[in-house]
């Protein structure tokens, strides 16, 4: 009823095969990942530091550059420097609080404490500054 295969299939599996490119671990990615997330994090906190100077931000993009070095092997981040309008600090804060909430999950899922600790104070100080300007206009 059917004819028998006579040729070589030209799926196959990886089962047992070599590979000529390396595989990393489910650590190795989430580390690359949480590199990333801490980096646009510290971008965004560079521009908020521009746009308007503080402390606080100063202090935040030192431990941020610190996290991302560590999970780099060493290898600083780039930091900007550029100056910023007044306009978009909402948004820059708003975008800030999503990329500190991403890092959030990753940390977590890796279980990297001080990296965790890291992203939710991030967070928390995001979510006030977006919250300041409803609060002294009264909307919202």
């Amino acid at each position: 009823m059917y004819e028998p295969i006579r040729t070589k299939s030209v799926h196959s599996t990886m089962a047992g095969s070599s590979t000529d490119f390396p595989h990393r671990s489910r650590e190795e990615e989430l580390d690359i990942q949480l590199a990333g997330h801490l980096a646009a994090l510290l971008a965004v906190t560079d521009e908020l530091r521009a746009t308007a100077p503080s402390q606080d931000l100063d202090v935040a993009g030192d431990r941020l550059a610190d996290q991302v070095a560590r999970l780099r092997e060493g290898r600083k981040p780039a930091r900007s420097v550029a100056s910023g309008s007044q306009a978009k600090l909402a948004a820059l804060h708003r975008r800030a609080h999503a990329l500190a909430g991403r890092a959030l999950v990753v940390a977590a899922s890796r279980a990297d404490t001080a990296a965790a600790i890291l992203a939710a104070e991030r967070m928390d100080a995001h979510a006030a500054a977006q919250a300041e300007p409803q609060e002294l206009t009264g909307v919202g």
